[in-house]
Formats: structure tokens, C-alpha cells, sequence
């Protein structure tokens, strides 16, 4: 039998990391803004910021980006389960689906957004009352964010493997920036998401006054 477990330890712990991914983004998107402020574009190669080695930066960037999506798949996880024991028939998916639909090509970019509306409407006060006006608005924000910039740094992946010349070396950079830009906003709002999605199951699990809706 399932029971509730506090999701309050992981939902800091990722608020923390998504916060380091902020500071990463912004790093990163220094870069690309000194790149194409420089007065000669010239392909990409392993140099400095002030005191800052590229290098250096995304291979910190990249851990810190690993240990995030770790840490909040566990929250995740942990946040479904408790929705199960809510409302069980709100769901379409069992709770390990929490965990593997982020492995699912393709899937796994509207998948989590499904579960993630599950898990909110159980938490609620009233499961099954209907949605509120923009009462998802927020998970939506933040879902749009992290799907958009996953697609345009993927694109901008993609312009660098094959820039030739200058002007696509800088069109590759632009798309990177904007990139980078998008992940920090789609951090903010998912740190506003982790912390208001916590706070309405534990308001729920204690039997506080309902989490404003």
C-alpha cells in the first residue's frame, strides 16, 4: 500500500540546482553575446571570459544540468506517488511513467506535461472539481519554456556541426543565446512550479487550510 512521503528535502534541493543552472545560462550566454560582439566572427574555440574557461564552464554546466534533472525526476516521482493516493483515477499512467517517460524520444515532450496535470489536479483541495481559470497557466509557462529551448539549442547544435562560414558560425550563436536565454526563463518558472506544486501537497498532507487555487 502506498503511502505519503514529504517531498519537502528534494523540492529544495532542486530549487537549488535549478538556481546553478541559472548562473550556468547566464555564464554561457556571456560567451555568446562577447562572440558576437567581437569585431571578426571566427569559429568556435576553447577561450576565456575574464577569469572563466569555457571549457571549464560547460563541462560544470553539465554536471550541474545532470544532477538537476536527477534530483527532479526523484521529486517528480516521489509528488506522483502521493497524487495516486489522492485521486488514482485521475491518472493515465502509473507512477513509473514519472520517471521513464523523460527517456521516451519524442515522447518525453509532452508526456511529463500530461503527468505533471495529473499530479497537480490531485493536489489540489478538490481533485475533481474543474480546472481554474489560468490555473495551469504557470505549468504551461514553464513547460513551453523548456520544450522551446530544448528544440533551439538542439537547432543551434546542429547550425555549429555544420557552420562553414562566418555568418552561419554567428546565425549558430544567436540561436545558442537565445537558447540559453529560454532555459534560465523556463528555470525560473520551474522553480515557482516546484515550490507552489510542494506547498499544495503538503498543505494537503497536513490538513492546513486549502493552497489558494
Amino acid at each position: 500500500m502506498l503511502a505519503l512521503k514529504n517531498p519537502n528535502g528534494l523540492a529544495k534541493a532542486v530549487v537549488v540546482l535549478l538556481a546553478a543552472n541559472i548562473v550556468f545560462d547566464a555564464l554561457l550566454g556571456a560567451f555568446d553575446v562577447r562572440d558576437l560582439l567581437a569585431e571578426e566572427a571566427v569559429p568556435y574555440e576553447a577561450d576565456a571570459l575574464g577569469p572563466l574557461d569555457r571549457v571549464i564552464v560547460y563541462g560544470l554546466s553539465f554536471l550541474v544540468f545532470l544532477a538537476t534533472a536527477t534530483v527532479f525526476v526523484m521529486w517528480f516521482h516521489r509528488l506522483r506517488r502521493n497524487a495516486e493516493i489522492w485521486a488514482p483515477d485521475l491518472h493515465t499512467r502509473t507512477p513509473g511513467y514519472a520517471v521513464g517517460c523523460w527517456f521516451i524520444p519524442f515522447g518525453n515532450l509532452w508526456i511529463p506535461r500530461s503527468i505533471a496535470v495529473g499530479i497537480w489536479r490531485a493536489s489540489r483541495w478538490e481533485p475533481y472539481a474543474a480546472d481554474g481559470r489560468g490555473e495551469l497557466r504557470l505549468l504551461n509557462g514553464w513547460w513551453t519554456c523548456w520544450v522551446v529551448g530544448t528544440l533551439v539549442n538542439w537547432v543551434s547544435g546542429q547550425m555549429y556541426k555544420t557552420a562553414e562560414t562566418a555568418e552561419t558560425w554567428v546565425m549558430a550563436t544567436q540561436w545558442s543565446l537565445v537558447g540559453y536565454a529560454l532555459d534560465a526563463v523556463a528555470a525560473v518558472l520551474a522553480v515557482l512550479f516546484v515550490r507552489r506544486l510542494t506547498s499544495m501537497q503538503h498543505t494537503k498532507a497536513t490538513g492546513m487550510i486549502p493552497a489558494a487555487q
